[in-house]
């Protein structure tokens, strides 16, 4: 569904999905929210070589949005990092979203310039936080 979402708002080469196979490798934590048993959000955390790490597949069903399933998401996949000692999380997301550039702004998410293997796009946005030592 998240995949369907993402397509539905940008052409292929500004959609920057990690596709599902690469989600089963050490590096990456992935969790799920569900709500009276059903999954209704995602979210990954791709650790990088460098002690950083990257937010993957934060995806909230339109069913159980306004519900703060983000933010626990959000919460989760940061206290994960900070257990882990990272230095930053990472993101890309698109300029179409809002609601998710806000949940990342107002978790405390900086605009950056493009990191890692991504390139300036104009239809993208990359941000960072920084975690304390």
């Amino acid at each position: 569904m998240s995949s369907a979402y993402a397509e539905s708002l940008y052409p292929a080469e500004s959609n920057h999905l990690l596709d599902l196979n690469s989600l089963e490798k050490p590096e990456v934590t992935f969790w799920v929210a569900r709500l009276d048993g059903d999954i209704v959000g995602c979210c990954s955390l791709v650790e990088a070589s460098d002690g950083t790490a990257e937010i993957k597949r934060m995806f909230v069903d339109p069913i159980a949005r306004g519900q703060k399933v983000a933010r626990k998401l959000m919460d989760v996949l940061e206290a994960k990092a900070a257990e882990r000692k990272l230095t930053a999380v990472r993101l890309e997301t698109g300029i179409y979203q809002p609601e998710a550039i806000a949940l990342y702004r107002k978790s405390g998410y900086v605009e950056i310039e493009p990191f890692g293997e991504y390139k300036p796009d104009p239809l993208s946005l990359f941000m960072e936080k920084t975690l304390s030592p």
